[in-house]
């Protein structure tokens, strides 16, 4: 069996961030939320990945590369966001006559899919999906399903009177027979070719197509509201570990401190938390469900429940409460008169003083 893993499209809800990095690689408690997905589908016994990058190739590319896996990990590239089926079917040369689990680059799913992979094999269907259970339908795709046969009896995309409340989860088990489905849909009113028009034409076709549903969570890491409440539920499970330096501070809960980071003086950590290599913490507060890069500096701030990416400078920030911080962000405070907020925001962003 063989994996596949969509990693393109601009991320438009996550702008500004998303202008100069792809979504995909922003880090969720310190790891870019790719490489869960990655090790999600080494952990279930798959060694042959391709990942299906679009902006910002290079960027997920040099990435993944960055990092040593026990798996051959092939790319493929979407140049415009045509839609997952078209993702798959561009896949096709990799994925050959072999069943593959498909999972969305973006998603995060609590305990991975080893058991999903199991039943699928198992089960000798033409395709498998993880279904969660959402109280707002109308925003995914959705299924309705016969729940004694355990099979998917309709699928649509976004529909305006859902049929049920069982969303369609960003994990797929699929085979062969997707090729010739896709083959036979065409664009959607977005212009994409959809992935649950092929697998509606499958089952139009007799083919069965099975469902589990999700145990424990899922998350869809498409906003930041999503990304926050990813970054609470890993940190949530985190161990406790110290590779750093914690001098006359104060320290609570589960805390993992990376090489090199100095937790300075009159300095209060409350976990669980995580906090990078190469960090200096000062006179500041690093409260519960906070995520901080590598190469950080916080001084005389207070900071919870946020991520800070890679190389951010922080200096007498007040408190930052919920937020998400880009790579080498400076936040300072001078303390001059007048008094006032001096303020650089990119497009489509959202700030509250």
């Amino acid at each position: 069996m063989k994996g596949l893993i969509l990693s393109g499209g601009h991320g438009v809800r996550l702008r500004p961030i998303t202008y100069s990095q792809q979504k995909q690689l922003i880090p969720v408690a310190n790891k870019p939320i790719l490489f869960y997905c990655i090790e999600d589908l080494i952990n279930a016994g798959i060694e042959d990945i391709a990942i299906v990058v679009g902006p910002n190739k290079e960027q997920v590319m040099n990435t993944v590369r960055s990092a040593k896996w026990d798996a051959n990990i092939e790319f493929f590239y979407q140049d415009a966001p045509r839609g997952l089926a078209h993702a798959v079917k561009i896949s096709e040369p990799f994925l050959s006559d072999d069943k593959f689990i498909m999972y969305l680059g973006d998603n995060l799913l609590k305990g991975g899919i080893n058991g999903f992979v199991k039943d699928f094999v198992d089960a000798k269907v033409e395709a498998s999906l993880l279904l969660t259970r959402v109280e707002n339908p109308e925003q995914y795709g959705v299924a309705l399903v016969d729940e004694q046969k355990k099979v998917i009896l309709q699928l649509l995309e976004k529909p305006k009177r859902p049929p049920s409340n069982l969303s369609i989860v960003g994990i797929y088990g699929l085979t062969p027979s997707i090729f010739e489905a896709i083959d036979n849909i065409k664009p959607s009113w977005r212009g994409e070719f959809e992935i649950t028009d092929a697998l509606h034409w499958l089952i139009e076709k007799g083919y069965s197509v099975r469902y589990d549903l999700v145990e424990g969570w899922w998350k869809d890491t498409g906003k930041p509201e999503d990304l926050l409440e990813a970054n609470r539920l890993i940190l949530d499970g985190i161990f406790s570990e110290n590779k750093g330096s914690i001098e006359n501070s104060r320290v609570s809960g589960r805390i993992v401190v990376g090489d090199n980071t100095v937790i300075g003086e009159n300095s209060t950590i409350a976990g669980p938390a995580i906090i990078g290599n190469n960090c200096s913490i000062s006179n500041a507060y690093v409260g519960p469900f906070t995520s901080i890069g590598n190469n950080c500096q916080i001084i005389h701030t207070e900071i919870e429940n946020s991520i800070v990416l890679d190389g951010s400078n922080i200096a007498h920030g007040g408190k930052i409460i919920e937020s998400l911080i880009g790579k080498d962000v400076k936040i300072s405070r001078n303390g001059s008169l007048p008094k006032g907020k001096k303020l650089v925001i990119g497009d489509n962003s959202e700030i509250e003083l």
